[in-house]
């Protein structure tokens, strides 16, 4: 079988060295001469998205066994966004994106791998094992470590997301330190990613529209052992992908991107596909602009009923068929690139031969015909306030128009002392900048503070703006990814108390109504602050780092 690199760590007298360390783990004569597969997981105790991964990847290891390679596990980081939420912490989420994708390209080049299979399971996990697969361009499986289950509370239904908002409401008085601490207990009652549409699960559904995970793979529940099934299936996949030498790049086509994209539009899935496609796509040799995901989020309608825009939790739409069954939906309609080719060596029209789109007893997945919006969730917004582009989740979102005065914030501590002592009022536009990719370092997520002010009962009532980044699961009229960004003297550097903003998202348009001979005068006064990470990781991904719009990949 197909051996593009291990032949290289095994064969011949000058690497009996190297073929003694393999035999002091165990490996034979006919181990040592199999092609070999990396099977990188993001396991670790740090969060819950990543507890199942060992267990899947020894069930991914006995596939890959049994097809005829020799397995060999290894781990890399995974950062908790929801542990780091809210604090510094939260500078070091984006930037283990690119810690993920570069340390498994060097274990992969370091020891001769010839194939890759990937497991991950919490939000930068994803992009970044897909960054390196594409980045490697060898035979390659992605596979998703699973949603957790939702919680419950007082009957209903909950994620991680009704805690976080659960805060803003206990620091109004509206629910008492009881109710808070009895949520606190139920909510998050297995192993496994975050429920909603929140990142993960979005980018769960974009690795099978993209063609990288096997069908059906992103949807069982982490703690159930069917996942185990698909583990083993994705160490077959990665054997027959090597013996056709199918690899990463004739996959990820711009069609497939096309194909992802419509995925988390129809789904009202997190607007850091911004980030992470592009991303993705630049490590594949292609180039994937804002206006690119947001034509193709123009043309596909969302009919996918999911929280937090919605109703729904990942579970509930893995009960009615998940991603497959909205893939098929969506090819049905016209709407997805059925030619293009995915881990199975066959295309999606093939592989949707099989599934069914659910019918009129569930409405989770609603016909494309009705759907919740014409267009997707996710929108792109450009305007003399962000030159370069900014994103929103329009997502459960009904009066897409606002304009007010500017709440402007140097960070988000003292935009989230603000709201905890409720000086934030109805019609505000609150602006947190210095957050962005080299500002920040690693543009921070704002859930923290987008949930305290949804749960304080303001989440539509105010607009919040940043060159920061936004969770999955944030809700309310909430405006990421300004560019510039704040750091390099865009904008929103220049913006003061009381400015007027105006903001359509109904016609994609965020504007500054001040003049520009007042912002020449701004400009001309105007400093960068000293940068706040100088000799860290942090400080060297700060010199690094690239423009959010071409997705914050570092140089």
């Amino acid at each position: 079988m197909n051996r593009p690199k291990s032949s290289v760590v095994t064969d011949g007298p000058r690497r009996a060295p190297q073929r003694a360390f393999f035999r002091a783990m165990g490996l034979t004569d006919e181990d040592i001469y199999k092609p070999w597969v990396g099977i990188a997981s993001t396991w670790n105790e740090a969060t819950p998205c990543n507890l199942t991964l060992d267990r899947q990847a020894k069930a991914a290891h006995r596939g890959v066994k049994a097809a005829g390679g020799t397995p060999r596990e290894f781990v890399t980081i995974a950062v908790s966004d929801g542990i780091g939420m809210g604090h510094e912490g939260m500078k070091a989420s984006l930037v283990s994106r690119e810690v993920i994708a570069d340390s498994i390209e060097l274990m992969m080049h370091a020891h001769g791998y010839d194939a890759l299979v990937g497991l991950a399971g919490c939000d930068k996990s994803l992009p970044g094992t897909m960054m390196a697969m594409a980045r490697l361009n060898l035979p390659s499986v992605f596979l998703y470590g699973g949603t957790i289950l939702p919680g419950k509370f007082k009957g209903r239904d909950v994620t991680i997301i009704d805690v976080y908002e659960a805060v803003g409401a206990h620091a109004q008085g509206k629910m008492t330190d009881e109710e808070l601490y009895e949520l606190e207990c139920v909510a998050c009652p297995s192993a496994g990613s975050c429920g909603g549409q929140f990142t993960a699960n979005t980018m769960a559904c974009v690795a099978e529209a993209i063609g990288l995970a096997l069908p059906g793979s992103s949807g069982p529940p982490a703690i159930e052992l069917g996942r185990d099934a698909f583990a083993e299936k994705s160490g077959h996949a990665v054997l027959h992908l090597l013996e056709k030498n199918i690899r990463p790049r004739d996959i990820l086509t711009r069609e497939a991107f096309e194909n992802a994209v419509a995925i988390a539009a129809c789904t009202g899935g997190s607007t850091n596909i911004f980030l992470h496609l592009p991303a993705i796509a630049h490590e594949a040799g292609l180039t994937l602009t804002l206006d690119d995901i947001d034509r193709i989020c123009q043309r596909t309608p969302h009919f996918v009923d999911m929280t937090p825009g919605g109703k729904y939790t990942a579970v509930d739409l893995f009960n009615v068929g998940g991603p497959p069954a909205v893939l098929k939906a969506l090819l049905e309609a016209g709407l997805l690139h059925g030619d293009c080719l995915t881990v199975t060596g066959k295309t999606h029209r093939e592989n949707l031969a099989a599934f069914k789109v659910p019918g009129a007893d569930q409405d989770v997945i609603r016909p494309v015909s009705n759907p919740i919006r014409s267009t997707g969730g996710l929108k792109m917004l450009r305007g003399n306030f962000s030159p370069e582009g900014c994103v929103i989740k329009v997502a459960g979102i009904s009066n897409l128009k606002h304009r007010g005065p500017a709440r402007v914030f140097d960070g988000e501590e003292a935009c989230m002392a603000a709201v905890q002592a409720q000086q934030i009022r109805k019609g505000d536009v609150v602006i947190i900048r210095y957050e962005g990719p080299k500002g920040g370092p690693g543009m921070r997520e704002m859930l923290a503070v987008t949930a305290a002010i949804y749960g304080q009962g303001l989440g539509y009532d105010v607009c919040l703006i940043t060159d920061g980044r936004f969770s999955g699961g944030t809700r309310g009229l909430c405006i990421g990814h300004i560019g510039p960004e704040a750091q390099v003297g865009g904008p929103i550097a220049l913006v003061r108390d009381g400015d007027i903003l105006d903001i359509d998202a109904d016609a994609g348009t965020i504007n500054l109504l001040v003049s520009d001979e007042e912002l020449a005068k701004r400009r001309a006064t105007w400093k960068a602050p000293e940068p706040r990470y100088v000799h860290s990781v942090l400080g060297k991904y700060a010199r690094l780092v690239g423009p959010a719009c071409f997705g914050a990949v570092t140089h």
